[in-house]
């Protein structure tokens, strides 16, 4: 019997194989084709000759930007690749607007020429040469945005923001710093123009600035605008404004000179400066998209029309100009090694964020409010909502490290999640800030109070005064530096808090500065600020999501109440307890379930086309995070740290 057995075995695997012979033998298998050859890579060698780039931006009706590029070439160029930036700094992810361009011609000498796509980088232009040629002319327009589902708007009737990558071409295979260009942009009539470029010349509403090299110029954006205003802060920086309305730029003596505060503590914090001159651009508005992006000498800020005569109603919205004017110091000077680039060709990697961004929020945080551009009490809510965040709003910190979120800009391209609480955001951002509260606090404590971060940031930060190129680092270095100013294990630190999962909940520092996470049923001035402006409600830690105005769930804690109950991203509360949604009916039922024997919150929801009826149990109340000082009535550390410097 086992004879035969094995012999049935031996006949069946002989069909078997036959029958795949048989089967691969009509089966067609292609082979890979070969990727079309790589962009040359960038050298450091000098571009020959100056481009001349001249950009029509005075079509504000129809969002056109008509761009003119002159590209000198040199004797016996047969090919030349054409690029598009796509990897930005302060990006930190490919976000080139290839598919903005439009009606692309290229001229070799005044002669049309035919150019072919890569397959590969779809923004790379190949062209091959006639032989001779001196200079090749492109024309296309730079079609921006008129409706926000198309992208951010960077030109409305008033005002324009200009962004040099978005409408200009460079020659692969040189370090942008390499390549000089010389700028000219014609405005709407009476338009006033700013900018970190040098050199500025006007003639009607043609502007022109001296020559500069590519990196510089895209580093260098304008804001323009019909409305617009310029203050001196002193020491070199200016804060530019345009506005929707002329109105909008009334601000009081006592709130500009928060401003010129700003520059001098930040002076102060970091002990040194990196640019000639300095730039806040700001734009008051609604109408065009918003934007916080930091640039060296410069900064892209955006604030909503009523921040300067509202000044305590929209104190939350005050927080970007800090952010970006940090970024100077701390990912423009001071830039991670592997974020550093030669080009807008080679991808950035973003293993450092934690300290390019996650330091950046911190000092953003301490500067608003050792300056008073935000009020303290505006701060502490920031810091409340992050602590909140971690202890009880994140469950994916268990399986996803802060680390891996660096790559978040890349994975999800800044697009709304679905479970936003269980997948992660870029929480290098403000679980990095309260990272670096509990350094600042280790700091502190073991040193008896004689320093602190200010410590680590100007031995980081503020060396080499008047450099204004940038100087990498890595993660040795960072440890280094810490070490320098307090010894402790701090590779341990980082990597622990940083680098691995399911770690406790990132409260150790705000323990340690003397403040405890507390529950009220109201929100903090932060949240308040915001909700108010926007007509939001987020009852992430009641029942479990957050609404916009019009009831509709913007986001959904994983495994909370509303969660357990169906509630998803997208719906619609139509009605709270049988009677019609309001911002106000929804609290008051939350408030009634607390002391109500057992009675769920009862929501007709509506999604697609289907209404259905929710119960969520929950009876605990409305509750919205606060800070609260375990020393009352003592100076402690958070409040040592928020303090002006003298």
């Amino acid at each position: 019997m086992k004879y035969l057995s094995a012999v049935t075995t031996l006949s069946a695997l002989l069909f078997l194989s036959a029958s795949a012979t048989a089967q691969d033998s009509t089966r067609t298998t292609p082979m890979a084709p070969p990727l079309p050859a790589a962009i040359p890579a960038a050298q450091d060698v000098p571009y020959p000759g100056t481009l001349a780039l001249t950009i029509d931006a005075s079509d504000t009706e129809h969002g056109i930007y008509r761009v003119t590029e002159q590209i000198p070439v040199a004797p016996g160029t047969g090919k030349l690749t054409l690029l598009q930036p796509g990897w930005l700094p302060g990006n930190h992810s490919e976000t080139g607007p290839y598919a903005l361009l439009a009606d692309v011609h290229f001229y070799a000498d005044g002669k049309e020429i035919p150019w072919v796509r890569d397959t590969v980088a779809v923004n790379a232009f190949h062209l091959s040469l006639p032989a001779g040629t001196k200079q090749v002319t492109a024309r296309f327009l730079h079609t921006s945005p008129v409706r926000s589902s198309e992208g951010r708007i960077t030109m409305t009737q008033e005002m324009l923001n200009l962004q040099w990558e978005k409408m200009s071409l460079y020659p692969a295979g040189h370090y942008v710093r390499d390549i000089q260009v010389k700028p000219t942009v014609t405005f709407p009539k009476d338009w006033t123009v700013y900018t970190a470029l040098d050199g500025m010349a006007k003639q009607g509403s043609t502007v022109t600035w001296d020559a500069t090299d590519y990196e510089r110029l895209v580093d260098s954006p304008i804001f323009a605008g019909i409305h617009a205003k310029r203050w001196d802060l002193g020491h070199g920086v200016h804060l530019d404004v345009v506005a929707d309305e002329p109105e909008d730029m009334a601000i009081s003596p006592e709130h500009l000179q928060t401003y010129r505060n700003l520059v001098d503590q930040a002076l102060k914090t970091f002990g040194a400066r990196h640019f000639d001159h300095y730039d806040f651009l700001l734009a008051l508005t609604d109408r065009m998209g918003g934007i916080g992006l930091e640039h060296h000498r410069s900064s892209e800020n955006q604030y909503e029309p009523t921040a300067w005569t509202d000044w305590d109603g929209m104190d939350w919205d005050h927080n970007v100009i800090p952010h970006e004017f940090t970024h100077s110091w701390n990912g423009k000077y001071r830039r991670p090694a592997d974020l550093w680039t030669p080009d807008y060709q080679q991808p950035m990697q973003n293993t450092l964020l934690w300290v390019y961004e996650g330091q950046t929020q911190f000092w953003g945080y301490v500067l608003a409010a050792r300056s008073g551009v935000q009020k303290k009490d505006t701060v502490l809510g920031m810091f409340a909502n992050a602590v909140a965040k971690y202890k009880e709003g994140e469950p994916g910190r268990s399986w996803r490290s802060v680390e891996d979120t660096t790559n978040a800009p890349q994975l999800a391209r800044r697009r709304p999640l679905p479970y936003y609480s269980l997948t992660r955001g870029e929480d290098y951002y403000v679980e990095g800030a309260l990272t670096w509260l509990e350094a600042d606090q280790i700091i502190r404590k073991g040193t008896g109070g004689r320093k602190g971060l200010d410590d680590f940031a100007k031995a980081f930060f503020g060396v080499r005064d008047g450099d204004w190129g940038e100087l990498t680092y890595d993660f040795d270095e960072v440890v280094r530096t810490l070490n320098g100013v307090y010894a402790y294990d701090w590779a341990d630190f980082l990597r622990t808090r940083l680098y691995k999962t399911n770690q406790p909940a990132p409260v150790n520092g705000m323990g340690m500065a003397g403040y405890k996470l507390v529950w009220k049923e109201q929100p903090n001035p932060y949240e308040k600020g915001l909700s108010d402006a926007r007509k939001t409600l987020d009852l992430t830690y009641s029942l479990g999501f957050s609404l916009n105005k019009d009831g509709n769930v913007t986001s959904v804690l994983w495994d909370g109440p509303g969660f357990n109950a169906g509630i998803v991203n997208g719906m619609k509360i139509v009605a709270v307890n049988g009677r019609t949604y309001s911002k106000t009916l929804i609290q008051n039922a939350i408030t009634a379930a607390k002391t109500s024997d057992k009675q769920p919150v009862t929501l007709l929801v509506k999604r697609g086309d289907r209404y259905d009826t929710v119960s969520i149990g929950y009876h605990g109340g409305l509750r919205w995070p606060w800070l609260e000082s375990t020393t009352p009535g003592k100076t402690n550390g958070l409040d040592r740290l928020l303090a002006p410097r003298k």
